[in-house]
């Protein structure tokens, strides 16, 4: 079996993975306004669900602003980040694939001793080179050692 490809990806803001997620948080508020209204008691409750889907939007709005430029390499064994801030880069990371929507996946890079990093990863930033990562993310890590008994060239000893 061949290994997979080393790959170099641009990484940045995705406008699929905004779009998932304001409609998830456009979910989240209609059900918290359909349980205000159905509930007629303006409460603390109601008011504290109303705070939380503000809260949500907002640190949400502020993660979004965050991600910026970024350049994720695959050199065949590990895979690394970098980009415009050092101290957020990632090196001799694991990669787990979490989503997979064909033209965009969510991406787990975790590092032994650091917290994981999630990137988004879209086709349409480098139509060219998607494959590529594609089988890079979905490759198994390396044997050590290989598997099973290494193939004979010679014949037994006891044979006639």
């Amino acid at each position: 079996m061949h290994s997979a490809p080393s790959v170099t990806y641009p990484v940045g803001r995705s406008r699929g993975a905004t779009r998932i997620l304001v409609v998830l948080w456009t979910l989240g508020a209609c059900c918290a306004g359909a349980s205000c209204y159905l509930f007629d008691s303006a409460g603390w409750r109601q008011l504290l669900l109303v705070l939380s889907v503000v809260f949500s939007g907002v640190a949400a709005g502020f993660g979004l602003r965050r991600d910026g430029a970024a350049t994720l390499h695959f050199d065949g064994l590990h895979w690394s980040l970098t980009g415009a801030d050092p101290t957020r880069g990632v090196h001799a990371a694991r990669a787990t694939v979490a989503l997979d929507f064909q033209s965009l996946m969510l991406v787990r890079l975790s590092e032994s001793g650091r917290a994981a990093r999630w990137i988004w990863l879209e086709q349409r930033t480098m139509p060219e080179r998607w494959r590529d990562v594609r089988r890079a993310a979905y490759a198994r890590a390396p044997a050590a050692e290989p598997a099973g008994d290494p193939w004979r060239a010679t014949a037994p000893a006891d044979a006639p």
